[in-house]
């Protein structure tokens, strides 16, 4: 389930938008079963809608999409990463408060 400013992106578009973005890239890999997903799902929804224009979020499903996932060694969920010209520039793993995704985006954007 994305939210407003939230794109769903699948193995097969991962390349494209993620890699290929113009703008610096948060990846959201989550899956409907796990709670601490649910959990932060508002917070990317809102840092979607609070750095409109300057950052493109995505989500991807593991269970939809495997080998995104394999390829970045996501071992737990949710697990964001930040990309920045086609490369992980950070990650968080597991739930963490806004403020603390807020300041890896403000550092990724500096």
């Amino acid at each position: 389930m994305a939210g407003l400013g939230v794109m769903e992106v699948s193995d097969a578009t991962f390349d494209q938008e993620v890699l290929k973005s113009e703008q610096p890239v948060l990846v959201d890999f989550w899956a409907v079963w796990c709670g601490p997903c649910k959990a932060i799902a508002p917070i990317v929804d809102d840092v979607a809608t609070k750095f409109a224009g300057q950052l493109k979020v995505v989500k991807v499903n593991v269970d939809q999409n495997s080998s995104s996932p394999s390829r970045y060694n996501i071992r737990g969920i949710p697990a964001l990463l930040f990309f920045k010209g086609g490369k992980v520039a950070d990650q968080i793993e597991g739930w963490k408060p806004q403020d603390v995704i807020e300041e890896k985006i403000k550092r990724l954007l500096a």
